[in-house]
């Protein structure tokens, strides 16, 4: 398959060690013997082969679907350093997608920063399943799309933020 969904999944680093990819489409299991189950599945763009962004599903194991997110390459700046590599502009082809059209030996995610769709990932599925994340999140390695996020500066004011 040309997407390279294991190694984009594994690349993800996502902490559920009850999962398995099939096909495009990762299922977890974050929190064993609950009828709870997460999906992940690359969304489809209006153009064959091309995917822009992941579609994140808690499915019941009886009631099928219960509540799904999108979470495009785009919004979560998944390829916004390929892009400026390669000076690709906004609403220009292969802006913000993968499709097929890749060198053959590179995968087609190839200079992706996985680390906003993790973060989102894990936001989406702490409201699912509570403490999944901190019991078995595996230690990120530093690795060539690891970017360090810069720190919130602190400022008191007497207001309450919301």
């Amino acid at each position: 398959m040309f997407l390279q969904a294991p190694e984009f999944f594994a690349e993800l680093c996502l902490p559920f060690p009850d999962h398995a990819v099939v096909g495009n489409t990762y299922f977890a299991a974050p929190v064993p013997g609950t009828p709870l189950r997460l999906r992940i599945e690359f969304t489809r763009t209006i153009q064959a082969d091309t995917y822009g962004g992941l579609r994140a599903a808690i499915v019941h194991r009886d009631r099928g679907e219960i509540d799904a997110v999108a979470l495009s390459f785009l919004d979560h700046g998944t390829f916004h350093r390929r892009h400026e590599a390669n000076n690709t502009r906004p609403n220009t082809q292969g802006y913000g997608v993968i499709d097929k059209y890749h060198r053959r030996e590179r995968p087609p995610w190839d200079g992706a920063v996985t680390t906003g769709l993790r973060d989102a990932i894990e936001q989406y599925t702490a409201v699912w399943f509570p403490g999944a994340w901190n019991t078995s999140t595996p230690g990120r390695a530093a690795g060539r799309n690891a970017q360090p996020a810069p720190a919130a500066p602190v400022t008191r004011n007497g207001t309450r933020a919301r």
